[in-house]
């Protein structure tokens, strides 16, 4: 059984209008099938490769279906950028990239579905265009949205996630080149902060100081040997040298493997049974100085499930959500991109209580953004 829901939106309050169709599929294992083409693909490319037919051609329809999609960004990013730039007077302008990836997830894949989601909150208009600090969202120098990576899509085609994370890597980077425009990536699950991250600090020369909101420290080597999995996302990330400093917060779910990884790679990790004593430590952090910038990744459970049911592992015993915005108001640093993730709308069934909470996380981090 399937059904839709369509919706049609206003980003960046400058008439740029957006649909949102998301579609349900209704099976024994929902989970499972929604993410099933991809996969099944890969499989019929291996069977083709053993059997000794060439794969020449679905190769080039591959390249074709990769270079189209980056096109599409790369057009989108380009003429916001032009537009940006016409009005002037813009330093720094968030702009959104979906990347709808759900199958790295160890658990729930819900977290694909996300990015449709949190825009619709975003603009549902039960609340105002303002953040708390006083940027108007409706104003197309603060926020603007380039549309999606089309993940499932280009995994349909058989692409294995080397050359996904590189193509997510390559949209990123299409975003950056159009100033002044600024990356903030709806997610998705956790696995693409790595190849987010890398593309940040590739594109500006150098590593950066991170904040990573999260109840998991995410480090495995490679979990369940997924080196893409998203318990891994943040292990990649330090062996590729493209942070200088990792602060972890609201961690209260990490096994022995998380804290030998987190001493391996010096990675400061503040765990909840610590928060009380940690607070005023982390209420007034300061982080970029000699680097290419402050890189914020959100986790939606970092948060405690009275305040983000719809997550994918629920963890109790977590920030408040006061916590998290004291955390990220009073940071000092400039925050050059972003991602919210690990947000499942599978799982938010108290009225859309957790796409509300992405939303506005996603409303505030554009507001340390945008300059």
């Amino acid at each position: 059984m399937t059904f839709a829901v369509r919706s049609s939106n206003s980003v960046g309050g400058g008439g740029d209008s957006f649909a949102v169709l998301f579609v349900f599929f209704s099976y024994a294992n929902p989970e499972a099938a929604e993410m099933s083409h991809g996969t099944k693909w890969l499989h019929h490319l291996r069977k083709l490769s053993a059997e000794n037919i060439s794969g020449g051609p679905i190769e080039k329809g591959q390249n074709r279906v990769i270079d189209a999609s980056l096109t599409l960004i790369r057009e989108r990013a380009k003429l916001k950028g032009e537009l940006l730039r016409a009005l002037g007077g813009v330093i720094a302008s968030t702009a959104l990239l979906g990347v709808p990836l759900g199958h790295n997830s160890s658990f729930l894949q819900g977290p694909a579905f996300a990015p449709p989601r949190i825009r619709e909150a975003i603009w549902c208009g039960s609340t105002n265009s303002s953040t708390e600090e006083g940027k108007e969202l409706n104003d197309p120098r603060v926020l603007t949205d380039v549309g999606d990576v089309p993940v499932q899509e280009i995994r349909d085609c058989g692409v294995d996630d080397d050359r996904l994370m590189n193509i997510i890597s390559d949209s990123v980077k299409l975003v950056m080149e159009e100033e002044p425009l600024r990356p903030l990536i709806l997610g998705g699950d956790h696995s693409i902060s790595y190849p987010v991250v890398r593309a940040v600090s590739e594109k500006h020369g150098g590593p950066l100081d991170i904040l990573h909101l999260d109840a998991h420290p995410d480090i495995y080597d490679a979990f369940e040997g997924n080196k893409y999995s998203h318990a891994s996302s943040f292990a990649r990330i330090m062996e590729g040298g493209y942070a200088r400093r990792l602060l972890q917060v609201g961690i209260r779910s990490i096994t022995s493997e998380g804290r030998e990884q987190g001493k391996r790679f010096g990675v400061e990790q503040y765990e909840m049974r610590t928060f009380l004593r940690d607070r005023e430590i982390l209420e007034n952090l300061k982080l970029g100085e000699g680097v290419k910038g402050v890189y914020i990744s959100v986790d939606v459970d970092c948060l405690d499930p009275a305040f983000a049911p719809g997550v994918s592992h629920i963890e109790p015993g977590g920030l408040s959500f006061r916590d998290v915005l004291n955390i990220l108001h009073n940071l000092q640093g400039n925050v050059i991109a972003a991602d919210v993730v690990e947000f499942n709308p599978q799982r938010d069934t108290v009225d859309g209580m957790t796409a509300m909470v992405a939303a506005k996380l996603v409303r505030e981090l554009t507001a340390k953004i945008s300059k």
